[in-house]
This record gives C-alpha cells, sequence and structure tokens, in this order.
C-alpha cells in the first residue's frame, strides 16, 4: 500500500505538470514549490524553536489562526506555516502571525527527510484533517510530536473501514487529537487511539474575534443603509442562477451584496449580464451608482467576514455543489442562514438547522418560500437571528481549552521576551 501511496503521489504531481500551462491553479502549485529549500536554510538565524502549522486550504487556516496567534504571544517560538492549496497560500501569504509562510513541498521521502531536517520541528499542529504519510512517518522517526486540532471523523471514512489497516496507521504517527465532537472520539476509541480531548471547533473563537474586531466598510453601509438587505457569500454559478431569479422577479427592493467564491472577468460579466436590476461592482462604486444600484457585487477579497453585518440575512454558496462554505461567519452577527441542500457534511449547519437559526431549500421556489417567511414573519426572523448569535457564542472557547493543554503538559512553555 506504501508503494501505491507512492505512486499516486508521483502520478498526481505529473499530471499537475501536464495542465499547468492551461490551468493558473496548477500553475501556481508547481511554481510555489521550486524555492523551499532555499527560504528554509535562510530562515530562523536566532536558532529559536519552530512551532509548525499546516493547513490544506483557506479555511483551514482559518481554524489554525486563533491558537497560532495564542501561541505567537508566548514570545518565544518561530511559527511555520505552510499551506498545500494555492487558494490558501495566495490569499494570505503575507500574514504577520507567520514568520515563514510556505506551499507544503510534495509528500514524498526525500522532501519529507529534508523538511525535517531544516526546519527541526519543537511541535507540528495539523489542522482539521491533514495525513501526509511520509511527513507523519519522518516526524515520527525524529520524535517529534504531532497534535491535529478541530478533527472530526466519520464513520463512513477509510480509516474505520475492514480494510483500512494501512490508513489507520497514519493515525497512529498523530500524538494527540483534539475533537470537535464526542462521536469522533468514540471513532477513534474503537481504532485503538485514545490521546484525544473533546474540546470543539476552534473556528467558533475565529469568528467571534471577527465580530468583535471587524471593520466598518463604508462602500457596503452606505448601499445597504436603511433597507432589507441579503449578503450571499461564496456563491457558485449554480447558486447565482438561483440567486438572479429571485432577484428578477422580486418585487419588494431586496438589495443584495453577492460576493463570488472565485473572482474572475468572466463570472462577474456573466452574473451581470444575467441580472435584470441595477448593479454596480464594489471596485467600481461611487456615490451616484450606489444609490441607483440594487445589488453589489464583490469584486475584491478578504471583504466576506465583515460584510455580513450589513445583511439581515445570509445565503452561503455552495449548497449545490460539493458543500457550503463557512456559516459561521454569518450567524456570529446574528443574522439567520440559509443555504442548498448539500450541508449534511456539516456539523454546525445540521444542528444550526435544527435549532431554528439555518434554513435549506433545493429549488428556486423554496428559496422564495424561506425568504418569504423570514422577512415577512418578524417572530420568526428575530428568534432565528437570537439562535444564529446564540449558537456561535455557545461554542466558543476551544482555543483555550488546547492551549491550556499544550502549556499543562509542558508541549509549550511560557517563557518571557529576552528583553524582559
Amino acid at each position: 500500500m506504501t508503494f501505491v501511496y507512492f505512486l499516486a503521489i508521483h502520478l498526481f504531481y505529473l499530471a499537475l505538470l501536464a495542465v499547468s500551462p492551461f490551468n493558473r491553479k496548477a500553475r501556481l502549485w508547481i511554481k510555489g514549490r521550486h524555492d523551499w529549500r532555499t527560504r528554509l536554510r535562510e530562515w530562523n538565524k536566532e536558532h529559536l524553536p519552530v512551532i509548525w502549522f499546516h493547513a490544506a486550504s483557506l479555511g483551514e487556516f482559518e481554524q489554525g489562526r486563533p491558537l497560532m496567534e495564542e501561541i505567537k504571544k508566548l514570545n518565544h517560538y518561530k511559527i511555520l506555516l505552510t499551506f498545500f492549496s494555492p487558494s490558501g497560500f495566495e490569499v494570505r501569504k503575507n500574514y504577520a502571525g507567520a514568520d515563514l509562510i510556505l506551499y507544503l513541498p510534495l509528500d514524498t521521502p526525500y522532501n519529507a527527510r529534508r523538511f525535517i531536517r531544516f526546519v527541526k520541528p519543537s511541535l507540528t499542529i495539523f489542522i482539521k484533517y491533514e495525513f501526509w504519510y511520509y511527513y507523519l512517518r519522518e516526524l515520527h522517526r525524529n520524535q517529534s510530536p504531532v497534535y491535529l486540532i478541530s478533527a472530526l471523523f466519520r464513520p463512513g471514512q477509510v480509516y474505520f473501514r475492514n480494510f483500512g489497516i494501512w490508513f489507520r496507521k497514519k493515525l497512529g504517527y498523530v500524538d494527540f487529537f483534539f475533537l470537535q465532537d464526542d462521536g469522533s472520539a468514540r471513532l477513534l476509541e474503537k481504532a485503538g487511539i485514545n490521546s484525544t480531548m473533546v474540546c470543539g471547533d476552534t473556528r467558533f473563537d475565529r469568528v467571534h474575534s471577527i465580530v468583535t474586531a471587524a471593520l466598518p466598510v463604508d462602500t457596503a453601509e452606505r448601499f445597504s443603509a436603511g433597507k432589507f438587505c441579503i449578503v450571499a457569500g461564496s456563491t457558485w454559478p449554480k447558486d447565482e442562477e438561483m440567486l438572479v431569479t429571485y432577484i428578477n422577479e422580486d418585487k419588494d427592493g431586496i438589495k443584495w451584496i453577492i460576493a463570488p467564491h472565485e473572482i474572475n472577468e468572466a463570472g462577474l460579466l456573466r452574473l451581470t449580464s444575467e441580472l435584470n436590476r441595477q448593479s454596480v461592482r464594489f471596485s467600481q462604486a461611487v456615490a451616484e451608482n450606489l444609490q441607483q444600484a440594487d445589488i453589489l457585487i464583490i469584486d475584491s477579497i478578504g471583504l466576506l467576514s465583515s460584510l455580513y453585518r450589513y445583511g439581515q440575512l445570509a445565503y452561503i454558496g455552495g449548497g449545490f455543489g460539493k458543500g457550503i462554505h463557512n456559516i459561521l461567519e454569518a450567524a456570529a452577527y446574528g443574522i439567520p442562514v440559509i443555504f442548498g441542500p448539500n450541508h449534511t457534511r456539516f456539523r454546525e449547519a445540521v444542528e444550526l438547522l435544527h435549532a431554528g437559526g439555518a434554513f435549506t431549500f433545493g429549488s428556486h421556489d423554496g428559496l422564495s418560500d424561506v425568504i418569504g417567511k423570514l422577512r415577512n414573519d418578524k417572530t420568526m426572523y428575530h428568534l432565528a437571528s437570537t439562535i444564529a448569535a446564540a449558537y456561535v457564542k455557545q461554542n466558543t472557547g476551544a482555543t483555550r481549552m488546547i492551549l491550556d493543554h499544550l502549556l499543562n503538559t509542558s508541549v509549550l512553555q511560557k517563557v518571557p521576551p529576552v528583553n524582559e
């Protein structure tokens, strides 16, 4: 099985090489890994102990960010942050909370040996579900502890199947699991893994801090002022098809802020051409066209988490594709969230639906029905808003539990700054 994995990794790399001339993400993936050895040789000249955080993409980075920033306050560690995906690295490559940010080199025996030899991590923290075999094996051989945070497991995953012995071996290289729920703990216990703690999802801490520290977005504030506004975040073409039909038929004058998941000129032109109501791009908004527009289309990245404050409802994209995007950023502002049918793999969506702070639909009529009820039934709307805000607040605290465990077990040490 190890040989099959080795072969699959190299075939994956060859496939990326083949498509890279025609695919921007593939080009970034390949090009971004060219100079990792040079960059590692030139950093950490102070020889401080290193904490290595690894995130698959942007969502996992946001889960790990609260813990990363708490560890940074200890004043004794260098933080190395790696990403697998360009969608994470390209957005956060200038993040000030890490001392060095890299793409994770391809998971091969050679790369893993060299990488670990350069970094010499005092602690490695993988976020949610990253299990790269050769890196885990090399860390284990070097007796360098590996922790997984905000981990979530499901019964159907390969680790817990009869043929999953080799995959369970990868789990065995992790020294400790900080889990989101009791079900994950039970699954690991059945697999013979008991080094676990159920402490919840660090994303709740992150979105709570975003709401607390969010800066105003003047353009969105002027656009939405005094109007019923719906913020549609991380939308895909199928989401936008649903929204365009509703918007074009709407007679109630609802304002919309639409933030597509992927910002490209072709997608923006398609969206604006399909709308029969006045729209304006965020980058082109001025007082005159904002006053006339019913739809504000966001063509800049990094704004979405601050934009939800200007909505009375939030539409979360992805529910007609592989799965919904982050609903917690919107719920933290105390607004109901709505999304499509592909949400069942997301614990927070299922829980918030059950509690009454979120709503789902599967058709144009379903979308119209949900929006109509929430807009016209004030009691229902205010109850859903209260439930959404309370749900986020009640689930904060995972970061503190993880940090306390690391400090209490001396995995981390709180060392004062040199100048104190």
